[in-house]
């Protein structure tokens, strides 16, 4: 039982530093992102990224109310990349 809680614990660390890693690396394209398409898509890839954080928050402490807050990040990321690209492609959000 011990050696199967030591190698979720490994695992989760593991995964902890490789979304860490990612949202670094997504940080570093908004940063230099060539054109305005690469910082929205960085942007989307960092609210992806703070989702799997987060979850991976809630495996670790053993909670569900962190799976239902990233629901809600989930849909206003999706909503607010759709508007950012939208903007970028026409000027304005509402027609």
């Amino acid at each position: 039982m011990t050696l199967i809680a030591n190698l979720m614990g490994v695992a989760l660390v593991l995964a902890f530093v490789i979304v860490a890693v990612s949202q670094i690396m997504a940080m570093v394209r908004l940063w230099i992102g060539p054109n305005s398409g690469d910082r929205i898509l960085a942007l989307d890839t960092m609210v992806i990224n703070a989702i799997g954080l987060i979850i991976l928050l809630g495996i670790y402490q053993g909670t569900r109310i962190y799976f239902e807050a990233t629901l809600i990040i989930a849909m206003l990321g999706f909503v607010s990349t759709v508007a950012l690209a939208r903007f970028v492609l026409r000027g304005d959000v509402i027609e």
